[in-house]
């Protein structure tokens, strides 16, 4: 990775992490095709696995904001079937580097929504080193931090919305 491109560090329940400067909210998209694989990318700023998720921009819903992070993470269009969850436990922390310097560390504040495909086409892009359709019972077998991990466990396990 390029010491100019900014670096993504998650922590978990991590007495050590840094204190977080702001808060902001985003969307996070559980995705299932007909067949009921989960939808995953590798993200490259951590190489670690996860659903599609990013920040709420203004003049947008969470909805579009769920359905736009997924169209430029994955290539992938969707639409939004309900909802998994609200998800705020001050036990994720994520924190931004360019180069050995910090930039920001949040506290995210994040909508996970339940999506189906509805076209597009899975592909690589500047966020995704790879995109995959994954069944369920291999999920184990991937690299997901235990905060987005949180969000795909309860989306596939539990038919009522969690609420931190």
């Amino acid at each position: 990775m390029s010491p100019k491109r900014k670096r993504r560090i998650d922590h978990w329940q991590d007495p050590n992490a840094p204190e977080p400067t702001s808060r902001k909210p985003s969307a996070s998209v559980l995705v299932r095709d007909e067949a009921g694989r989960v939808l995953l990318l590798r993200r490259t700023d951590n190489d670690l696995w996860t659903i599609p998720t990013g920040a709420l921009e203004k003049n947008e819903t969470i909805r579009e904001c769920g359905i736009r992070e997924c169209k430029e993470e994955t290539g992938v269009d969707i639409e939004i079937t309900g909802l998994v969850g609200v998800f705020t436990t001050p036990e994720h922390i994520i924190e931004y580097r360019k180069g050995k310097k910090t930039t920001e560390v949040r506290q995210p504040v994040n909508v996970c929504l339940h999506a189906r495909p509805i076209g597009g086409q899975a592909t690589t892009t500047d966020e995704a080193s790879e995109v995959r359709w994954v069944a369920p019972t291999d999920l184990g077998s991937y690299e997901i931090h235990p905060a987005l991990r949180r969000r795909i466990e309860h989306g596939l396990n539990h038919a009522e919305p969690h609420v931190d």
